[in-house]
């Protein structure tokens, strides 16, 4: 029997060893020298929960059924190979809020029981780590994307009253940092635009405005919304002068057509309590008027002196009407060529024929006609009576026919 028993001893004791190497798994311990077991390990058999390794606390194992809590609290731990990604693993650390000072589950470090860089499980080459809750890279990235973001509000608001104002554009700024620099340049140009737009904007309405209150008033009163800015105020100050000119033109107009209509009715109504200018546009279209209305007269006395042989006065109501009419008659030099021309066609014996220039004075051409066949019957007859006075008498003929007609010419 004591052999049997020191047998059963020995197979105990070289057994040992081999339990030891068949428990052994892989995975990381915690500070305790313990850790998870993970789903792999389980599927093979090689653990079910939380255990400890390599001379681990086996009396805390041993009471482990007594402090459920904490074996509880272990048994949920993770471990880097039940990630199937490493976006996994980052959206668990992030989800946990874990960070290089807080890691209970020894992501960061590979289970060594020590705070490595804030990184778990070693993020893979190229990964972007600002994504990493807490990462150096992360708190890097936010601090540069605040200065950025500071950057670009001081910059958008000095672009925007650059631009409204109309200043030269400089998108540059010597402080700060370099992510501050870059979003003040972003910011800048945006804002520079939008002021250069609004201003536009402005400048349209400026002008319609200036325009309005220009055809209402004559007296210039600038908002003070255009009165701050050179070049809308400008604006304002031409879009009311427009009004106002074109205003003060329409009635200068009103008043030029009330004379122009005074002129030609031979009326003289000279307005009052008006402006200077406005009694001026009324003079110069009451002179029009007359202008007209002479030509009206001078044109009948004209017209009339192809038909009257001596002039007769006309029935007219006001003797500036009749001064107009003689005026015309008498500048009638075409009646003046007519008589000439009849009358020396009459002279000379020919047969009367008025050319096409002429016929508007038939009157006159027929009248002077006769006059010159008249003296040429005259001197016919008194060639025949002398005719046997000799040549002498026809010379003499002859010399007192062509003073005649010298007469007639230069009178």
């Amino acid at each position: 029997m004591k052999k049997l028993g020191a047998f059963i001893l020995f197979i105990l004791l070289v057994m040992i060893p081999f339990q030891n190497s068949v428990d052994a798994h892989s995975g990381r311990t915690d500070s305790s020298g313990g850790h998870n077991c993970s789903e792999k390990s389980k599927a093979k058999g090689l653990c079910t929960g939380y255990h400890y390794h390599n001379g681990g606390d086996s009396s805390s194992s041993s009471s482990s059924s007594s402090s459920s809590s904490s074996s509880t609290a272990a048994s949920n731990d993770k471990d880097c190979s039940e990630f199937a990604t490493y976006d996994e693993v980052v959206q668990y650390w992030n989800s946990k809020g874990y960070s290089a000072t807080y890691d209970p589950e020894n992501l960061d470090g590979w289970g060594n029981g020590k705070v490595d860089d804030g990184i778990p499980c070693e993020a893979p080459s190229g990964y972007d780590k600002t994504q990493i809750n807490n990462s150096i890279e992360q708190v890097q990235y936010k601090k540069e994307q605040k200065e950025i973001q500071q950057g670009n509000t001081q910059g958008y608001s000095q672009g925007l009253t650059d631009g409204y104002n109309e200043s030269a554009e400089n998108s540059s700024i010597s402080a700060g940092s370099e992510a501050f620099k870059q979003g003040y340049t972003t910011g800048y140009i945006k804002g520079y635009e939008e002021g250069k737009n609004k201003v536009e904007t402005e400048k349209v309405s400026a002008t319609n405005d200036g325009y309005t209150l220009g055809q209402k008033q004559d007296d210039i009163e600038v908002p003070d919304k255009y009165a701050s800015h050179p070049s809308l105020k400008e604006l304002f100050e031409q879009g009311f002068n427009k009004a106002v000119t074109e205003r003060v033109e329409t009635k200068k107009k009103e008043f030029n057509n009330m004379g122009y209509e005074d002129g030609k009715n031979d009326i003289y109504t000279i307005p009052t309590d008006v402006e200077d200018i406005y009694i001026t546009s009324y003079k110069n279209g009451y002179e029009q008027g007359q202008k007209d209305l002479k030509e009206i007269y001078v044109k009948q006395g004209y017209e009339a002196a192809f038909k009257m042989v001596d002039y007769e006065q006309p029935d007219l109501e006001k003797d500036n009407f009749i001064g107009w009419y003689l005026e015309g008659f008498e500048s009638n030099t075409i009646v003046v060529e007519i008589e000439d021309v009849a009358f020396n066609q009459g002279l000379d014996g020919d047969v009367m024929k008025i050319p096409s220039d002429y016929k508007e004075g038939e009157i006159i051409y027929n009248h002077y006609y006769q006059l010159g066949y008249q003296e040429y019957e005259k001197q016919v007859e008194q060639t025949q009576k002398t005719a046997v006075g000799g040549l002498g008498a026809v010379v003499f003929a002859w010399l007192g026919r062509r003073f005649y007609v010298v007469r007639k010419m230069i009178a």
